[in-house]
């Protein structure tokens, strides 16, 4: 029994010490890799907008009454000039043949009046030679007198009452032409608000009755960009985007126009960007939503970094110390500086910045500094460094992490409650 318990004794110290190398032993390590390619790196802002047409012109009324015919309806494609619906003219009818004969009626009290001037210019002339002749009495005169300035005035009475009706009739006969609404533009009607029956009112202000798109081949997104990629749109830059209708297509568009009024949305300010597309198959429709891309820069036959290289830095302190700069200060290669790790994301304003990726050089990371330029969401341009095209650099280690292994080890007491 006694030798039985030496060998369970001897087989429980072996096992002791076997696991305490097993969980005590070095962590293994493994990197992957990245290779460094020459190609083209395109660097863009991006945005969204809705799409609309160049000039979209809002057809109203000036007029109130009922709608009594309506010449067209959506998607149809109209002249200038062309009568696309009718008010009941009856009412602006009637108006106009009251004016005209008010007119008429101002028109017969002017010769009246005219008349009148006339009898009592004679009677002046003939009171003030019987007056000389001392036939007739001063006052008599004097009515006379009196009498002709009258008349004058009533002159200027009966011609301001026929130009005041002939206005009224001018504008009765306006209300009547306003009753027929016409195109402005060649185009095709996009909306219509109205039915037949019913009653538009142009009292207070002007209702929309049709939208008409201009020119559906050429149309335009207004994009809203943060000012933080502001400074970096420029007037014909060229622009890409899609839209959910056609998710296969890329359509192309230029920037024409960059506002300087700013819109402040909950202490975000954005600007707004237009940008002309061209329609000409006509797939693109009124206010579908397009996700832009502006193209800022491109750069054509330069070296690519992906940009998981800058995010790279060793877990383990050991590997760290370990890493020897190759083409940089000591200092910089041990603890990674400023321009270290996650500032190497290289978004894509990066422009010659001074930065660290690792190498592998027999197993082991080693740092070298690199200089980049302009950037994307998967390449960034690498601007000055000793490394060369086909040079793999590490984007991500793989074990190695010291702290999970203290944490594995655990506590000679157990897990606390």
């Amino acid at each position: 029994m006694k030798k039985y318990l030496i060998i369970s004794a001897v087989l429980l110290l072996l096992g002791c010490i076997t696991g305490y190398f097993y969980f005590m032993r070095a962590p293994e390590v493994s990197y992957k890799t990245a290779r460094i390619e020459r190609g083209t790196i395109v660097s863009t802002v991006a945005a969204t907008g809705n799409l609309s047409a160049v000039i979209t012109v809002s057809v109203g009324t000036q007029v109130s009454g009922t709608i009594q015919k309506l010449y067209v309806d959506y998607n149809s494609r109209v002249k200038k000039g062309q009568a696309i619906a009718e008010i009941d003219p009856s009412l602006f009818t009637a108006s106009v043949e009251q004016s005209q004969g008010n007119y008429l009626t101002a028109e017969a009290n002017l010769q009246k009046a005219r008349v009148t001037l006339v009898d009592a210019e004679r009677t002046f002339v003939r009171n003030k030679k019987l007056l000389s002749d001392g036939i007739i009495s001063q006052g008599d005169f004097d009515v006379a007198e009196t009498a002709l300035q009258s008349a004058k005035a009533s002159i200027k009475a009966a011609e301001g009452s026929v130009a005041q009706t002939k206005g009224a009739l001018l504008q009765a006969k306006t209300n009547l032409r306003y009753s027929t609404i016409r195109s402005p533009v060649d185009g095709v009607v996009i909306s219509r608000a109205i039915d037949v029956g019913q009653t538009v009112a142009a009292s207070f202000q002007t209702p929309t009755l049709f939208t008409i798109a201009q020119d559906l081949t050429k149309m335009q997104i207004e994009v809203s960009v943060d000012e933080a990629d502001i400074s970096r749109i420029q007037l014909d830059q060229k622009a890409t985007f899609t839209v959910d209708s056609y998710p296969e297509m890329t359509f192309r568009g230029k920037v024409v126009q960059i506002r300087s009024a700013p819109i402040i949305t909950q202490n975000v300010v954005t600007y707004v960007v237009v940008v002309n597309v061209d329609n000409s198959d006509m797939k693109l429709k009124p206010g579908m939503t397009a996700n832009v891309s502006v193209v800022v820069a491109q750069k054509d036959d330069v070296l690519k970094l992906p940009p998981a290289a800058l995010r790279f830095k060793p877990k383990s302190k050991g590997d760290d110390a370990k890493a020897k700069p190759a083409g940089a200060t000591p200092q910089r290669a041990a603890g990674g500086g400023p321009n270290s790790g996650s500032k190497g994301g290289g978004g894509a304003k990066g422009k010659d910045r001074s930065l660290q990726v690792y190498l592998l050089k027999e197993g082991k990371p080693v740092s070298a500094t690199v200089k980049t330029g302009i950037a994307n969401n998967s390449s960034i341009e690498l601007v000055e460094s000793t490394l060369k095209e086909g040079d793999e650099v590490v984007v991500e280690q793989i074990g190695g992490d010291v702290k999970k292994k203290a944490g594995a080890s655990g506590s000679p007491m157990g897990p606390r409650f």
